[in-house]
């Protein structure tokens, strides 16, 4: 072994890479949407002084039957709502409406009847949990002691080899 002369290493001579064109990459260009305007007469469209009328195209208009205009149901005013009572703001001319007496005792009564019974029932889970939670534990120690633990016998692991 002569420690002279400097190691040989294997090597790999690769091939020139292929010359490819530099793409040439458009502008990007957008579409604008566009559209012609649709020009609708009014219905009583009359010619301007000084011009006679075509009468063909009167008969015609005059021929088509105009469809019947169906009538917008209006709402009765707010005074003649027995359940509901105005209240003019002092000032202006504006009116509100206030519920009768009737429908606000019984939206009180029904949110209040909701938010104690939700607070009752929350205060006896609780007080049931911290009741029941030593009984569990409890039950739970003597099914788990009885059981021996299967997670550290070598008997799952095969035979020993000797």
């Amino acid at each position: 072994m002569d420690l002279g002369e400097p190691p040989v290493f294997p090597s790999i001579t690769l091939p020139e890479p292929l010359q490819l064109p530099v793409p040439v990459l458009e502008v990007p260009r957008a579409d604008l949407p566009s559209y012609t305007p649709l020009v609708v007469p009014p219905s009583d469209l009359r010619p301007p002084p000084g011009i006679e009328a075509k009468p063909a195209r009167e008969q015609s208009e005059q021929a088509q039957p105009k469809p019947a205009a169906i009538p917008t149901p209006t709402p009765p005013p707010m005074s003649q709502i027995p359940e509901v009572q105005t209240f003019e703001i002092p000032g202006t001319d504006v009116e509100l409406p206030v519920p009768s007496g009737e429908v606000l005792v019984t939206a009180a009564t029904t949110a209040f009847v909701s938010v104690a019974a939700t607070l009752t029932a929350t205060s006896l889970f609780k007080h049931l949990v911290n009741l029941f939670k030593p009984v569990f534990k409890q039950s739970w120690n003597k099914i788990t002691k009885g059981k021996p633990d299967l997670s550290n016998s070598s008997s799952s692991a095969g035979p020993l080899d000797s």
